[in-house]
């Protein structure tokens, strides 16, 4: 089993879009696994786009590999989806990841596209293997209750077949959905005992099911700062408080807030758990801040925690 890091952002520290592939062309060079590009439609915070950033990298990088942490499916296309996703998988020689999830029932996309979040389990599901399917087949009918497609044909398909279909979540409902559909798992911010719970549940209904789904193919994401839990960078981190701080949540089994060490102690926790895929999220103030929490990850945990 492959162990690999690969980094994500909480927000987006850059003063421009100029730092962001500066901060993407020292993952390259350093021989980072993979970026992850966070997707939210409506915010008021910085959010980049996912496909139009992950299609730019495509183009002026050469070796890392790259997703999204996660496309809620439901607000998307799924025959534009699936055309960006092969088109972006193209161009970059086989190197994209593409991950989804249904979103949250509340999230302020629904209200605002109005939408109702009713049912985007089901129209994921549809989505997926029309997904599937078009990155596969030279011809494609569907009937589904959500979704109608006759003699559908995209070109070029993806490099990479079949292109991996990630799932996120940890509901009952996206365990089931990746054992049934995915061929990957990348969990949100977890305990390492709760990434065990799924990853077992997974790999027992996908057996069930009669499918497999690699050992190498689960993962689990991490926000982290060496540092102190009193540093601006926590207190400030709009991440940290949409997750609880004021409300005297517990940190330690979300986050790792601490030395190098304590983040390969807890990776390795992660690793006894089943996970082999890192997504790592640094939790910084400003651009200057985020380079060098990743780069003391580069440095000092990379080369003790891959192999």
């Amino acid at each position: 089993m492959k162990i690999r890091i690969g980094f994500g952002l909480v927000n987006y520290p850059f003063e421009d879009g100029k730092g962001f592939f500066r901060w993407v062309e020292m993952l390259e060079r350093s021989g980072v696994d993979s970026v992850w590009q966070s997707d939210r439609l409506i915010s008021s915070d910085n959010y980049l786009e996912s496909l139009s950033a992950l299609a730019s990298l495509a183009g002026c990088t050469e070796r890392i590999k790259f997703g999204m942490n996660a496309i809620v499916a439901p607000l998307r296309d799924p025959l534009v989806l699936a055309k960006q996703c092969a088109t972006i998988d193209y161009l970059s020689g086989g190197r994209l990841l593409p991950m989804f999830g249904v979103g949250y029932p509340k999230a302020a996309e629904w209200a605002a596209t109005g939408r109702s979040s009713e049912h985007r389990g089901s129209r994921a599901n549809e989505m997926f293997e029309l997904l599937t399917r078009l990155w596969s087949e030279e011809c494609v009918t569907f009937e589904g209750k959500y979704y109608q497609y006759r003699d559908a044909t995209i070109a070029p398909r993806p490099v990479q077949q079949p292109l991996p279909l990630w799932i996120g979540g940890n509901s009952d409902a996206a365990i089931k959905r990746t054992a049934r559909l995915g061929t990957g798992w990348i969990g949100g911010i977890a305990a390492p005992a709760d990434v065990a719970r799924v990853i077992a549940w997974i790999k027992a209904e996908a057996s069930r099911l009669g499918r497999h789904i690699d050992d190498d193919h689960y993962g689990t994401s991490l926000a982290f700062r060496i540092g102190s839990k009193d540093d601006d960078a926590v207190i400030n981190s709009p991440f940290v408080k949409r997750t609880g701080i004021g409300e005297k949540v517990d940190l330690d089994p979300l986050f790792c807030i601490g030395s190098s060490d304590d983040v390969i102690a807890r990776l390795r926790e992660y690793i006894d758990a089943g996970a082999s895929k890192f997504v790592l999220f640094p939790i910084a103030a400003g651009e200057r801040d985020a380079v060098e929490q990743t780069r003391r990850i580069i440095d000092e945990v990379k080369p003790v925690i891959e192999n």
